[in-house]
């Protein structure tokens, strides 16, 4: 009888323990994929689940946003220029069943897909368009990753290119370029100016020229200007109608 309830006691705890590992909680960013002696049988949502051990296993997927970098490829662009270029992308997974039937990682094949699609897209466009059209080009290569990870449950929020590293002479072709660029603007804008500037002379010469005796005055004013100097000698040829300017300013 004694040995009775002590097998009784031993069977208990088992059932006990059979009970308690066939407990699963889901967190609410998880769901949990079910698979009944190998075979697929059903999605658990969030919350307090029980599976039979041994007969049952429960495999949980996170469905957040994952981001995944690209690490840097060395690719070759269509103008024959050699770059390194990096990316991030982001993706959920909204199907759980097939991120786990479908694909052994889908983490993994996710990344190297966007490592190809991000050597692919890039190596069919030049080097400047790389530079100034990088939000068509990052779409181009998330259009192709999630239709190729359709298929895994998985879908594709956005993708990023990151850096791009150019060659060094290409730096420095770059940089001479820019600065004959800011050169160009400069001579633009100076030759602007002091084409307004002899514009307002020229309107200045105008209407000195019909006021008599008004060329030789501005001509005096700017020699007091250029002569401040004490020490200083300035050779200056005065125009012929200067004796007649001061005549009539003494009339």
């Amino acid at each position: 009888m004694e040995a009775f309830g002590g097998f009784g006691v031993f069977l208990l705890i088992v059932v006990v323990i059979f009970i308690l590992a066939g407990i699963k909680i889901i967190n609410q960013y998880e769901r949990g994929v079910v698979l009944t002696l190998g075979r697929f049988t059903g999605i658990r949502n969030p919350g307090l689940r029980i599976v039979v051990p041994i007969f049952q296993q429960l495999i949980k997927v996170d469905v957040r946003s994952i981001p995944v970098d690209v690490p840097s490829q060395e690719v070759i662009t269509k103008d024959n220029v050699t770059i390194k270029v990096d990316a991030v992308v982001y993706f959920r997974v909204v199907d759980a069943s097939k991120a786990v039937l479908e694909t052994n990682n889908y983490l993994y094949a996710t990344s190297q897909f966007a490592q190809a699609a991000l050597r692919d897209v890039v190596g069919n466009v030049e080097m400047d368009s790389l530079l100034s059209q990088r939000e068509e080009i990052s779409q181009e290569i998330k259009r192709i990753v999630d239709s190729e990870t359709d298929k895994w449950g998985i879908d594709v929020e956005n993708v990023k290119i990151q850096n791009i590293e150019l060659p060094q002479d290409m730096k420095r072709a770059m940089a001479k370029q820019a600065e004959a660029e800011r050169e160009r603007r400069a001579a633009i804008i100076t030759a602007s100016a002091e084409k307004a500037a002899a514009k307002e002379v020229a309107e200045a010469a105008g209407v000195l020229s019909q006021i008599p005796g008004g060329i030789a005055i501005r001509t005096l004013q700017t020699l007091e200007k250029i002569s401040v100097e004490p020490s200083q000698k300035t050779l200056f040829v005065l125009p012929a109608d200067l004796g007649d300017a001061f005549k009539k300013l003494i009339k």
